[in-house]
């Protein structure tokens, strides 16, 4: 399964919403022009910053479409799943791929702690659901009031064939370093989920992040990613502390 996509400044796009609450097709239209021209790498739709609880599934596959149609294959498009209940979870991540995500990001389900054995299974389900198609992890303790243990994350990225990487918001480096150091031998991809980790991230061995601020700075945003690649070490941090 190629993974090599997987890299550089995603934003977790917002979704525009009028007045009388429906999707603004316009404003994400223009979104998506605005963050491909930025010289992003990728979006992720439904992240955290695109409000999918907020979401009937019927406006989800409407702003879903409009943002595949806008892409035109430019870049690779996510899909984010963050749902409690496994099964709306199965629907979302086959709601993606059928519209032409390229991956597909699982947030662990908020409000309740599973077990252990509960998550990998919730986990396992998602990912078996689309078996052709790249799947993050979405490590996000903040919202969710728990993180994903090493443990589960190790087991998962070495048994799970398309489980192929992360995105780590808990804003702990020490964590984040451990997510890579610990499967990197199967290749495992990892994303920074904190703007202000940016560089950390990268100088400890990720091959990009996830980044809000890059919904309205992407140029800025994707400096940082950019000289890093580049070899400009000081250029790349000097843009991180702008």
């Amino acid at each position: 399964m190629d993974t090599s996509f997987i890299k550089g400044i995603i934003p977790p796009i917002l979704t525009p919403i009028t007045a009388d609450e429906k999707i603004d097709e316009a404003a994400l239209r223009r979104l998506v022009e605005f963050i491909i021209e930025g010289g992003c790498s990728g979006i992720l739709a439904f992240g955290s910053n695109g409000e999918f609880y907020m979401l009937s599934d019927e406006e989800m596959e409407n702003a879903l479409a409009i943002m595949i149609d806008q892409v035109a294959g430019r870049i690779p498009l996510y899909m984010g799943v963050g749902a409690i209940r496994t099964s709306t979870c199965i629907r979302h991540a086959q709601m993606g791929v059928r519209h032409g995500a390229k991956g597909v990001s699982i947030l662990q389900p908020m409000f309740l702690r599973p077990t252990e054995d509960e998550l990998k299974e919730h986990i396992r389900s998602i990912a078996a659901s689309v078996p052709d198609t790249p799947v993050l992890l979405y490590n996000n303790p903040g919202r969710c009031g728990y993180g994903m243990s090493q443990q589960l994350v190790e087991e998962l990225a070495h048994s799970v064939p398309n489980l192929v990487g992360m995105k780590d918001s808990s804003g702990d480096m020490t964590q984040t370093m451990e997510f890579i150091r610990r499967n990197r031998d199967v290749g495992f991809r990892v994303l920074s989920g904190k703007d202000t980790l940016i560089f950390a991230g990268l100088a400890h061995g990720a091959v990009g992040a996830v980044c809000s601020t890059a919904n309205y700075l992407p140029k800025l945003v994707c400096s940082i990613y950019d000289k890093f690649v580049a070899g400009d070490f000081k250029g790349s941090l000097e843009a991180q502390y702008t």
